[in-house]
């Protein structure tokens, strides 16, 4: 087929993307904000404290497994010469990278962080200067929409227009989510097929890059099959493949779209509908979880960046091997704010341990296909994490329902309307208390 038929071909599933994608920027700020105006200060400190160490340590050990299984199976024996020719990659300073996230936090325009991020741009003479790249600046908006959130919280009665009004966005958004969902499943069907068609390359795959591909999903497999419902079941002490059946459709989607971002309506919609997740927990957990916890990302840059070094014949020592664990993990967290995540931070990972960064090319051809397995790994990251939060928050969740049945009811005893009682049926009474007397 022609890259024209390509396109015709896969346009339903262009649509679901657009559909999806339009979707998100609302569904992120409201579900954040009503999240964090829902909770208080001390309550959402201590949920964010959790979702913080379980994204560290999932991070941590996928990073640990991509690591332990590219030495084991070691896919990059051979001679470099198979994969081709190969073009120059732009190169990227880790400082200019970590600072772009940074200012990516604290957007000066936030109508300009709904369609752009800033980027380091290299000019010339190699003094890099902030720029602006198209893309929705996730990072920037999680972090105002968690602020307002809190300081709306804080305000009781004067913030409740407004909690009001988010949480009325939030649920019409998620209607429109209940509309979408019924094309779905023809819009992945024709993403999914439209990768498959373009599929050229993999017919050419030589066997190094067959057995990289290979272990990649293995990798990714032991962390989502394994780890993932193992940690849930320790903790929750609940069948985690039940939880997991819930998911489905969000996996789904994840596989199709290659993107945790748009598939987070969906994921909305299976942890609150199938799984019966608070929704206080799904509106703080899964925007940050989708913008920083990024397991299958770390676990491929790991991994890849330890196959690059086989492949160029270069032994990693122990102490080449922590700075990979540790930079992989820093730009996973930092792929988000970063146009072209997986390119740009696998730059940063390459160049913190002095690998040819060019040779980024040589994993460009079956990327397509292990991004969509990355990002489906991500997705249940965060799924599980939104359910081993809920677990660990139970108590406060449960006393905040009382503190809030509670002042419902003083509210409605202080509106209830006093009983006006006319002088003439205070005489009345008086009459009848004394023939009643008298008898």
């Amino acid at each position: 087929m022609t890259y024209r038929e390509v396109k015709y071909f896969s346009f339903p599933g262009e649509l679901l993307m657009r559909m999806l994608q339009m979707l998100v920027l609302p569904l992120l700020i409201s579900s954040l904000i009503t999240g964090m105006a829902a909770l208080d200060s001390k309550a959402s400190g201590k949920m964010g404290m959790r979702a913080v160490i379980y994204y560290m340590t999932t991070t941590f050990i996928a990073v640990f497994i991509g690591i332990i299984i590219v030495l084991i199976i070691h896919p990059g024996k051979g001679s470099k010469d198979e994969f081709g020719k190969q073009q120059a990659i732009e190169q990227v300073s880790p400082a200019d990278a970590f600072l772009d996230l940074i200012r990516n936090m604290f957007p000066p325009n936030l109508v300009q962080a709904c369609t752009q991020q800033v980027m380091e741009i290299t000019r010339e003479e190699v003094i890099p200067v902030p720029g602006q790249v198209n893309g929705v600046n996730a990072l920037g908006l999680v972090v105002f929409s968690m602020c307002f959130g809190l300081i709306i919280g804080n305000m009781k009665e004067q913030g409740q227009l407004l909690r009001d009004f988010f949480d009325s966005l939030n649920e019409a958004i998620m209607r429109l989510v209940a509309i979408i969902m019924w094309y779905a499943p023809i819009g992945i069907l024709f993403l999914i097929a439209g990768k498959i068609v373009e599929m050229d390359d993999l017919t050419q795959m030589g066997g190094q890059l067959g057995m990289y591909t290979i272990t990649v999903i293995i990798g990714l497999l032991i962390h989502a099959v394994l780890i993932l419902p193992t940690l849930y079941f320790v903790i929750t002490r609940q069948n985690p493949f039940i939880f997991i059946g819930g998911l489905l459709q969000a996996l789904v989607t994840a596989l199709g779209t290659s993107s945790s971002s748009a598939t987070l309506p969906v994921t909305f919609k299976c942890l609150e509908e199938n799984n019966r997740i608070d929704k206080r927990i799904t509106r703080f957990v899964l925007p940050v979880g989708a913008t920083i916890n990024m397991d299958g990302t770390a676990l491929y840059e790991a991994l890849a960046a330890i196959f690059i070094a086989q492949v160029n014949n270069m032994e990693m020592n122990f102490g080449q091997i922590i700075t990979i664990s540790i930079t992989a993990t820093a730009a996973s967290i930092g792929a988000a704010g970063i146009p072209q995540a997986g390119l740009v931070t696998m730059v940063i990972v390459l160049t913190s341990v002095g690998l040819p960064t060019d040779d980024i090319t040589l994993i460009i051809a079956v990327d397509w296909f292990l991004d969509r397995l990355r990002t489906t790994t991500n997705v249940l990251g965060d799924s599980i994490g939104a359910g081993i939060v809920e677990f660990l928050s139970r108590h406060e969740l449960r006393s905040k329902d009382v503190e809030m049945g509670n002042s419902v009811l003083e509210e409605k005893e202080r509106k209830k309307p006093y009983k006006l009682i006319s002088p003439d049926s205070d005489i009345e009474n008086d009459k009848h208390a004394h023939s009643e007397s008298n008898m």
